[in-house]
C-alpha cells in the first residue's frame, strides 16, 4: 500500500466513522474487526427476546466483550446510562467468560469526563474484568493495520501512486465535463494559495496528503483548460466550486467533511482508480488556484 492509498483509505475510514449510526455504526465496526482478528473475534446480533445479551462482539483470546454506542448526538446523562446499563448486563449473561469489556463510541472529540471518571468506577469495583474505550483512534489504530485487499473490502478500491502516474486526459475529460454544468454569478480573480494554505484549514493528514498527491498530476488539467476550445470553461467550473465551497462552509460542516463533499461533486470516490485519479488531480488544482478553503494568512497583511 503505498502513500496516494494509505490517505485515501484513512479519508474513508473518517468519513465512515463520522457518517454511521446506530447498527450502521454496528456493522462497520463488526466488519473492521472481522478483517483484523479473523476466527477470534465473532459479531453478535440480537435474537429472540434475550436480544444480543448486551454484547455486540466477542473475542474469544482475551474474553473481551465489546459494547458498541453511537446516537445520533452524544449526550452526558444517556451515555451514563448505557455504560451502567450494558456493562451491569454484560455482567450478568457472560459471567466468568467476560475477561475484558470494551465501550466503542463513535465521537470523535473523545468521551466526556463524566463517563471516563464512570468507566473507572466501575473498573475499581469489578477487578476481575478489565475496562477499555474504543474510539475514532483506536478504531482507525486496527483499520489501517489491515492488508490492503481487506481495506478494498470494507472500503472499495481507490487509486495508486502508479495510477496517478498513468492519468491521463481521457480520465479527466468526464470529470471535468461532469461540474461544468454550473452557471458563474461573478468572476473574482484566482488567488494562488501560499504553502500555508492546508495548516490553514485544519484539514486533516489523510485529505492534505490527497491533495498533494492530486498536485503530481495537476498540470494535466491546466494544459487540458489551455487546450480546450472555451477559454470560459475554467473560470466557470472555478465557479461552481466557489458556490459549493462557500454553500458547504456556510452550514458548518468540518474541513474534511467539505473536502469529501467537494469530491463528490466533483465526480466521487467511486469506480475505477483512474477515474478518482482524476477527481483528485482536478480537486488539487482548484483547491491551488480558486477560492475553495481559506487562503493562508499572508505575514505581510498582519
Amino acid at each position: 500500500m503505498d502513500d496516494t492509498q494509505r490517505f485515501a483509505y484513512g479519508l474513508k475510514f473518517e468519513n465512515a466513522f463520522l457518517r454511521e449510526r446506530g447498527k450502521a455504526f454496528e456493522s462497520l465496526f463488526a466488519r473492521i474487526m472481522a478483517h483484523a482478528f479473523p476466527g477470534d473475534f465473532q459479531p453478535v446480533r440480537p435474537y429472540g427476546p434475550k436480544g444480543d445479551l448486551k454484547c455486540d462482539g466477542f473475542r474469544a483470546s482475551d474474553g473481551t466483550v465489546f459494547q458498541c454506542y453511537a446516537p445520533d448526538a452524544m449526550k452526558l446523562e444517556p451515555l451514563l446510562a448505557k455504560v451502567d446499563e450494558d456493562f451491569a448486563g454484560a455482567l450478568v449473561h457472560w459471567t466468568t467468560k467476560m475477561l475484558r469489556w470494551e465501550f466503542v463510541h463513535n465521537d470523535s472529540r473523545g468521551l466526556p469526563a463524566e463517563a471516563v471518571k464512570k468507566l473507572a468506577a466501575l473498573n475499581a469495583a469489578n477487578p476481575n474484568v478489565a475496562l477499555a474505550v474504543c474510539g475514532e483512534a483506536e478504531l482507525r489504530l486496527i483499520a489501517m493495520s489491515l492488508a490492503l485487499h481487506q481495506l478494498e473490502d470494507l472500503f472499495g478500491a481507490v487509486p495508486s501512486g502508479r495510477v496517478m502516474e498513468k492519468l491521463d486526459f481521457e480520465a479527466l475529460r468526464p470529470v471535468l465535463l461532469a461540474i461544468q454544468r454550473q452557471e458563474p454569478d461573478a468572476e473574482p480573480s484566482l488567488v494562488a494559495p501560499s504553502a500555508a494554505k492546508l495548516e490553514r484549514n485544519a484539514l486533516s493528514q489523510d485529505a492534505a496528503g490527497l491533495l498533494r498527491q492530486g498536485r503530481r498530476r495537476e498540470q494535466l488539467v491546466e494544459a487540458f483548460f489551455a487546450g480546450w476550445p472555451d477559454p470560459d470553461l475554467g473560470e466557470e467550473i472555478a465557479q461552481a466550486f466557489r458556490v459549493r465551497y462557500q454553500a458547504l462552509k456556510a452550514v458548518g460542516l468540518s474541513p474534511d467533511d467539505i473536502f469529501g463533499e467537494l469530491q463528490a461533486f466533483a465526480g466521487g470516490m467511486t469506480g475505477e482508480p483512474a477515474r478518482q485519479g482524476a477527481v483528485l488531480a482536478v480537486l488539487s488544482y482548484f483547491f491551488e488556484r480558486c477560492d475553495i478553503f481559506e487562503d493562508a494568512i499572508r505575514i505581510d497583511a498582519i
